[in-house]
């Protein structure tokens, strides 16, 4: 599976929910995410050591291809504005690992506040 480029924009202090539909780039059929389970995390580059945040990834509609990225606002609003980086990377039934998508995330601050 060839990594997928999505670049996203995150609103600090809101919650943040990003869909993406898996096709092969070969087929160009949907992939069938029965059974994958996924990592997604930010960092402020690729080569930093330490995560800034990590998103829950669910399959909604696995047999359509869906993967679904989120994060609650109490997670969104702990991140300092500014340019990250990001990757899905999902294992198969049988422990195979690929980057499914990848881009940078431009987080935004907020004005209003509850």
């Amino acid at each position: 599976m060839a990594a997928y480029v999505a670049n996203l924009v995150m609103n600090a202090g809101a919650d943040f929910k990003q869909s993406f539909y898996l096709e092969s780039p070969i087929s160009n059929s949907v992939i069938d995410l029965t059974g994958f389970t996924g990592i997604c995390q930010m960092k402020k580059s690729p080569a930093s050591l330490n995560k800034t945040a990590e998103f829950v990834v669910s399959f909604p509609a696995p047999t359509a291809g869906q993967v679904l990225i989120s994060m609650a606002s109490s997670i969104t609003s702990t991140i300092k504005p500014g340019r990250y980086c990001y990757d899905i990377l999902l294992s198969d039934t049988h422990s195979n690992k690929s980057r499914a998508v990848e881009g940078s995330i431009i987080v935004t601050a907020g004005i209003s506040t509850s």
